[in-house]
């Protein structure tokens, strides 16, 4: 697949992922914005509004009726966090035209419409139309309260609150119920024309087309969208561990404690971390799931995940209240394991392999290949899956054991039951 990504009107980029294997055509239009406390709300309820309808499709059931015309496509509202930026917007699936028994264009319409929702919403006196803000207020709200309901999001939530305090990344893609409760109709309205004439758009495209055909289209479907004094995000800023790490308690209602542990990755060397983070605790084959979790059954779960953009490793488990000092003691202990280099040969094979097949099979799923190249552009980032399976093959066990000796413990966070 040569992919190729261009600026296609100011501060405006397009990544043409060529792909004749898909039976249908994806489309996605992502707005890369800082996360920030003040916006984060009203970026993550945007998406939401504009969905509900256009100025020519003013409300759900004409906007069934124009999808229903493409053959049944769908347009999707997204709000993702990629390191310290927000990314909204919608991603457009339809059937690819080699399909259509009448031969009948379906890119060109479908780019159409995806400009429509975010450039053309539907509106009332210059400002979105009060019941549906109310309604997806309602929505967001549910959805930032399921967060506390799950327990096991909600301990990784507060560790990164506490850890990255202060920072953007400490920040939910939801934002705040605080944030939330102050939005209105004609605020979310004003919020999202500075905020679309400030933020670079991220347009991808993977599918059949032509790129000239792919580029008129959406030239063509967003040719109305205003451009003024850019608000680019900053590059995410990496922070050294506290000399003493923080430890944070804190009781609800749980039968399961919820024991999560933050570290900061001192290395530029990625490659080895992310190898190190698979080796530790990200895959079935880690440290953390088969000792931790099942020779010693001190965790009901156990894995890690590493934030490159960021340099954050994280520790998610569930654990008896009973066993938190054991359990602590050897997360920490696995850790210390690859400092050490104290592994078996066919740990790293395992964890470089599962990656590599991860990396391929990027190429089988239209979804996954927009999320991937999404977080590149979002972070500043350029590897194809290609470039980023060769550097991974190239890491030597030197490189892990240096990667991991350079993660060092920020903030422990422990969500323990009342009675407990």
């Amino acid at each position: 697949m040569e992919v190729k990504r261009w600026e296609l009107m100011p501060h405006v980029y397009l990544t043409y992922l060529p792909a004749r294997k898909f039976k249908t055509g994806v489309l996605s239009a992502q707005f890369i914005t800082p996360l920030a406390k003040e916006t984060a709300s009203y970026n993550a309820l945007l998406p939401a509004v504009l969905h509900r309808g256009t100025m020519r499709c003013p409300d759900m059931e004409q906007l069934a009726a124009a999808m229903d015309r493409l053959y049944g496509a769908q347009i999707s509202p997204t709000i993702r966090k990629r390191g310290e930026t927000q990314c909204l917007g919608f991603v457009a699936s339809f059937i690819d035209d080699r399909f259509v028994s009448r031969n009948e264009p379906l890119l060109e319409p479908a780019a159409e419409l995806l400009g429509e929702l975010l450039l053309d919403p539907v509106t009332r006196g210059g400002r979105f139309l009060q019941e549906y803000v109310e309604g997806e207020k309602a929505n967001l709200a549910d959805a930032i309260r399921s967060i506390r309901n799950d327990k096991r999001d909600w301990a990784d939530l507060r560790l990164l609150q506490e850890m990255c305090a202060g920072e953007p990344y400490g920040i939910s893609r939801f934002g705040d119920e605080a944030g939330l409760a102050k939005i209105n109709n004609q605020k979310l309205y004003a919020h999202s024309q500075r905020m679309m004439s400030s933020s670079r758009l991220e347009l991808f495209y993977c599918g059949s087309a032509e790129c000239h055909r792919v580029e008129e289209a959406l030239l063509t479907a967003f040719s109305s969208l205003t451009r003024g004094p850019q608000t680019e995000p900053e590059p995410p800023r990496r922070f050294a561990a506290p000399s003493q790490p923080r430890l944070v308690t804190e009781e609800m209602d749980v039968t399961q404690g919820k024991l999560s542990i933050g570290f900061r990755c001192d290395t530029d060397d990625e490659p080895a971390m992310i190898l190190t983070n698979l080796m530790f605790g990200g895959s079935s084959n880690s440290k953390l799931f088969l000792n931790v979790r099942e020779k010693l059954s001190l965790c009901y779960y156990a894995s890690s995940t590493y934030v490159r953009s960021k340099g954050i490793l994280t520790v998610s488990s569930g654990i008896e209240t009973a066993d938190y000092d054991r359990a602590e003691a050897e997360i920490l202990r696995q850790l210390d394991e690859i400092r050490q280099g104290l592994w078996e040969d066919w740990e790293l094979t395992a964890a470089r392999e599962s990656l590599l097949s991860a990396l391929q099979a990027l190429g089988d799923s239209q979804g996954a290949l927009e999320n991937y190249y999404l977080g590149l552009a979002a972070t500043g980032r350029r590897e194809t899956p290609e470039e980023m399976a060769a550097l991974l093959r190239q890491v030597t066990p030197e490189r892990i054991r240096a990667a991991a000796q350079s993660v060092q413990l920020d903030t422990i966070y422990f969500l323990k039951g009342k009675e407990a």
